[in-house]
């Protein structure tokens, strides 16, 4: 049981870090950075996404080696339909994540490196768009963690 109780922890704390880290980026970073000039604006986020998602591929490798030790320790087979759902969600999560890191989190640091900040700007609009497709996954992810356990 002690170990069950280590995954869910190290889970838990992936997925925290994760979306709550989107969730800051985009409800309290974007309003903040819109008033910085294009320049500015574009080499902050680079900076800060920079760090954050070597932060989100880590959180992915812990979320999906606990989730799935803990779907192997009860047993797919008995382990609640939502813990099933969650770990489909949690994959194509992973995969919109690897579609920002090889497409446009690229383009961006390109863009910014030859300071063309309308290229910036349109590779940053694709990745706020994965994001908040991640984050509304992410939120019904927590949703059925917490309301759907019992289905």
């Amino acid at each position: 049981m002690r170990l069950h109780h280590f995954l869910l922890f190290i889970h838990l704390a992936g997925v925290v870090v994760w979306v709550g880290g989107m969730a800051f980026a985009h409800f309290c970073l974007r309003p903040a950075a819109l008033a910085l000039p294009p320049a500015q604006r574009l080499g902050l986020w680079s900076a800060v996404l920079g760090r954050f998602f070597r932060i989100v591929w880590v959180a992915i490798a812990v979320i999906v080696v606990s989730g799935f030790a803990m779907l192997l320790e009860v047993g797919f087979a008995q382990a609640p339909r939502s813990w099933h759902v969650m770990a489909a969600i949690g994959l194509v999560m992973a995969g919109i994540f690897v579609s920002i890191w090889f497409g446009p989190w690229r383009a961006l640091q390109q863009a910014v490196a030859a300071e063309s900040w309308a290229q910036g700007a349109q590779a940053l609009n694709l990745i706020r768009q994965r994001v908040t497709l991640n984050l509304a996954l992410g939120t019904l992810t927590v949703a059925l963690a917490t309301l759907g356990l019992a289905y």
